[in-house]
């Protein structure tokens, strides 16, 4: 070890006292203590020796699960999100309050399989918190094992409460129709701005007039997503462009409150529930909510001349999903149904016959499945 250096992970606290000063080492933050010096640098081979036994706690009974969590929180693998970051905080400092006084290694033992269970079961009134309980546990753990602070874990693919399947569940011409005659322009155009571009409710309210471009022609906004990264390409409808040209030029967001304060993903989804009841009875389906769309807005963007994949893509669904959606969209929807339905048949007929091209012109070899 470099002269004027400690071991990796060493955390030195200085204390000075009344026959002068201290210096305190401990194997890691919040580890335990092993020596103690008037050196901050201390060369005794004692000093290596006492550090090396140390640090054999940090995967043994003296690591406590709390301490995983703590370290969990601090790193890299928290998603990049400040919504997703708070939810994966609050869950978390849950989980370590539940097994605040067990030891990590105590998850390398097959019964915490049902240790997590029973903990999850807190919320079985609420299926959807009670998946989301492990999904975060089980994350944590998953960190946990690839970092080597713990050799295994037992708590993969847990059992699953909640189902949620919401493809026929959208906003048709007349539910937005009946909503927009209650609810206050500030809210229309939340609803304007999901139908046209299908973004969800974190990437909607952080729409500028500086994430439009121009590519060969075409308006379009361009936006990356937080949930995955990807970056979107939405081009510009005419109700879109009506939307820009109407937003104040003192405005910064595209979507602001009667206040003009922007508004954040919470209070858009709000703001839409909120008049989604006062004409709950009037609508196809009184859940509707802000997410639901998105139905919509594949639907607007087929028409705006992207293919299934694209759509897909832009979605984060599968391409079978993306057309029956739309599929369903239209057939609820009279007034758009015939033009709809042509166009996602022959955007159907397009890519089958590009597969059956790409299989013509593939080389004997490749046909043949050969490697």
């Amino acid at each position: 070890m470099p002269r004027g250096s400690l071991p990796k992970g060493v955390h030195r606290v200085k204390r000075v006292t009344k026959d002068g000063t201290r210096y305190h080492f401990y194997a890691w933050r919040g580890g335990p203590k092993y020596w103690t010096s008037t050196e901050r640098f201390p060369r005794e081979p004692e000093f290596l020796i006492a550090f090396s036994e140390a640090i054999k706690t940090r995967h043994s009974s003296q690591y406590m699960t709390h301490q995983m969590v703590d370290e969990f929180l601090n790193s890299t693998a928290m998603p990049p999100g400040r919504r997703t970051q708070d939810e994966y905080k609050m869950w978390a400092l849950r989980f370590a309050e539940e097994f605040a006084a067990d030891p990590a290694a105590m998850w390398e033992n097959p019964k915490s399989r049902g240790e997590m269970n029973e903990w999850r079961a807190k919320w079985k009134d609420s299926p959807k918190q009670h998946d989301y309980a492990g999904t975060i546990a089980v994350r944590i753990l998953n960190w946990a094992r690839g970092e080597g602070k713990i050799a295994a874990h037992y708590c993969d693919r847990l059992h699953r409460i909640y189902t949620v399947d919401r493809s026929e569940i959208v906003w048709t011409d007349a539910d937005q129709r009946v909503f927009k005659e209650v609810a206050p322009p500030w809210v229309q155009r939340v609803m304007t701005l999901a139908c046209e571009t299908g973004l969800r409710p974190a990437d909607l309210v952080r729409l500028t007039r500086g994430s439009l471009e121009s590519f060969d022609g075409v308006e379009r906004f361009r936006v990356r997503t937080q949930k995955r990264g990807r970056v979107a390409h939405v081009p510009v409808t005419q109700e879109l462009r009506q939307l820009i040209d109407e937003t104040p030029a003192d405005q910064h967001t595209l979507l602001a409150n009667d206040r003009n304060n922007p508004l954040n993903s919470t209070s858009a989804s709000r703001a839409i529930k909120r008049y989604r009841d006062v004409v709950s009875d009037k609508l196809s389906d009184p859940t509707l909510r802000l997410q639901d769309m998105r139905g919509t807005a594949a639907t607007r963007l087929l028409r705006a001349g992207l293919g299934l994949n694209q759509i897909a893509n832009h979605m984060g669904w599968e391409l079978r999903y993306a057309a029956a959606v739309i599929e369903h969209y239209a057939a609820v929807s009279p007034a758009e149904s015939a033009e709809v339905l042509d166009l996602l048949e022959r955007e159907k007929q397009r890519r089958e016959g590009k597969t059956v091209n790409a299989i013509v012109n593939a080389p004997d070899g490749a046909k043949r499945g050969e490697s």
